[in-house]
């Protein structure tokens, strides 16, 4: 098929194009368009064939034009705008035409969309560059440690800084190269590493450099010294609504930034928000992300067992809408101060999530609005959820819970956050629990080289 106004048009966008047409079957003899009717749709041929006739002046025939078959298409000009019809189009087929239809709006919706994201990239791949060069001559021995901010899988994150520089923090998180085997997680550790050196967002913490030597691999981030969300979520028991819109909103900026590239996170929860020294939240821990292949599903069982989605629990095979299961599953934590499936072991969890959302007895401290919204977050049906659907994420933007939120001021950053932490310096660490010295013995050498591109 050889449409001329898509074929510009990325590979990505024309799959995305596939999804929201419409398909609808003509009988034999039907006007499919009438001349001079008015329109906004455009149509490709997927079977049977039609006729094109033309009206001629000072006379009441038709005049046969040509026959368009399989793969043709016709009502072009509506989608830029010109909406009046200049020929009839037929079906003229005895077992009928059935063509894939797209309206201007919809259209139009996904290719502004795309244009806004296409020279939003470009401008975000320069600011990378400049990260990128700023911290190319870093090396390992020019940090020093000033605190541990966490312990993880394997191993550390410290708060470090650049020698001779006292006026700026970065969090190095340092993972034990033996454990990583041991646990087959290579493939994962590659794959957060390439993910976020690409990644340039403010809702997302920015990887500056790697490091290796023949113990650990080394991650120099972004700090975040604000603490993790979910501290402050334990103090205070639970969020109210305002406050959980503004943390959801954060996380619904992450998501339309990774998916837009397709990358699925696949590790939400409140441990893995922090705040920056502003308050705003930032998605950390990409050690699930994964890029998927346009409008293909990946089947790796993974996440935490109260955040999963029915589908991947069934190993049917999972995408992004994965992502926006655990949006509803974050609100509903945030608002009440704990998960809406919880049992005493991951199978008992399982059990409650394949039972679904609508058994779930929601508080009186959830408002009508976001119970709305969490359980259209929560379908069991992936392709159902809001945010996977023909509108995409800005559908979740849309829903009554967000009216009246300022999606701009969020985007600027002249949003006044909810909580703002109390950050004193650079390398101020009391949001953030203490830690003891590393007691453990170093670990062994790993010099077998799968991780020579880290």
């Amino acid at each position: 098929m050889n449409v001329p106004i898509f074929k510009n048009l990325p590979e990505d966008t024309l799959i995305k194009i596939s999804d929201v047409l419409e398909e609808t079957h003509y009988q034999n003899g039907d006007y499919i368009i009438r001349q001079g009717a008015r329109g906004d749709t455009f149509f490709i041929i997927s079977k049977g064939q039609v006729k094109v006739t033309q009206k001629q002046p000072n006379s009441n025939d038709d005049k046969f034009i040509r026959t368009l078959t399989k793969g043709d298409f016709f009502g072009e000009k509506a989608l830029q705008g010109d909406d009046l019809r200049t020929a009839n189009i037929i079906c003229d087929s005895p077992e009928g035409t059935t063509c894939l239809v797209i309206d201007r709006e919809t259209f139009n919706q996904l290719i502004s969309t795309l244009d806004e994201i296409r020279t939003k990239y470009k401008d975000e791949g320069d600011d990378r560059q400049r990260l990128n060069e700023e911290f190319a001559n870093l090396r390992l021995s020019d940090l020093r440690i000033i605190a541990t901010l966490g312990i993880g899988g394997f191993g550390r994150v410290e708060l470090v800084q650049i020698q001779g520089d006292s006026s700026r923090s970065f969090a190095l998180k340092q993972m034990k190269k033996a454990q990583i085997v041991e646990t087959r997680q290579q493939q994962h550790i590659m794959s957060e590493k390439e993910i976020m050196s690409e990644m340039n967002c403010e809702f997302i913490v920015k990887l500056y450099k790697t490091f290796k030597d023949r113990k650990y691999l080394y991650m120099l981030m972004e700090t975040c010294l604000g603490g993790e969300l979910w501290t402050i979520l334990r103090d205070k028991g639970q969020f109210d609504d305002a406050t959980t819109r503004f943390y959801t909103a954060c996380v619904v900026e992450a998501f339309h930034y990774l998916h837009s590239r397709n990358i699925i996170y696949r590790d939400l929860k409140p441990e893995n928000l922090l705040l920056d020294s502003k308050g705003y939240v930032k998605l950390v821990d990409f050690g699930f992300s994964k890029k998927l292949q346009t409008s293909r599903k990946t089947w790796t069982f993974c996440g935490t067992p109260e955040y999963v989605a029915p589908e991947v629990i069934m190993n049917r095979g999972h995408d992004i809408s994965a992502d926006y299961w655990s949006l509803g599953v974050l609100m509903f934590e945030l608002l009440t101060g704990s998960p809406p499936f919880t049992g005493a072991d991951p199978m008992k969890t399982y059990n409650k999530i394949l039972k679904g959302i609508d058994a779930v007895e929601f508080p009186r401290c959830i408002t009508r609005n976001a119970a709305n919204l969490i359980k259209k977050l929560c379908r069991d049906n992936p392709a159902e959820r809001l945010g996977y659907q023909r509108g995409g994420i800005t559908e979740i933007q849309k829903h009554k819970w967000f009216d009246g939120f300022n999606w701009e001021g969020l985007a600027q950053r002249t949003l006044e956050p909810p909580i703002t932490p109390v950050v004193q310096s650079a390398i101020d660490t009391h949001n953030f629990d203490q830690y003891p010295p590393d007691a453990d013995e170093p670990p062994p050498d790993d010099l077998s080289g799968w991780d020579a591109t880290f």
